[in-house]
């Protein structure tokens, strides 16, 4: 399955900051060992994860050619559309005419999108209608099963 998309919007440039606590430390993805129960500062989400508010839309992400790099069905994507695109960018293309999510490679001298799913063959720009549409920056997507974004 190829990957498509559902643009959902975009940054609200107007809304106030909504300040969630950081609680301080670091989580260990290793062995346990004891947390720090205190809360460090507050951490505003979109200033935190949206550098350019005015060009940033959500899109929901559809399909599993981009697993490999943490892109899941269903995640909710923040893709810039002020980003010049750089080979290892991920972007959002339009291909003839139809939104896809690759990895921008060059091989050889030509441009590629290059899916992280090895069931997926790289794609040749050359030949085709492309026009970038954005670079996605974060991928969110729940980690326990019931929850959604």
């Amino acid at each position: 399955m190829s990957m498509h998309f559902t643009i959902l919007g975009r940054v609200d440039t107007m809304a106030r900051p909504l300040r969630l606590p950081l609680a301080g430390g670091e989580v260990r993805a290793g062995f346990p060992s004891p947390a720090d129960d205190y809360i460090e500062v507050e951490l505003d989400l979109i200033a935190h994860l949206i550098k350019h508010p005015s060009a940033t839309f959500f899109l929901r992400a559809k399909g599993t050619s981009m697993e490999g790099d943490g892109i899941k069905d269903n995640a909710l994507l923040i893709v810039d559309r002020s980003i010049n695109p750089q080979p290892g960018h991920i972007v959002i293309m339009s291909v003839d005419g139809e939104l896809t999510c690759k990895k921008l490679s060059i091989m050889g001298s030509r441009p590629y999108l290059v899916a992280s799913n090895p069931e997926f063959k790289p794609l040749p720009l050359t030949g085709h209608d492309c026009h970038n549409w954005g670079v996605a920056t974060y991928s969110i997507q729940p980690l326990a099963p019931g929850f959604t974004v």
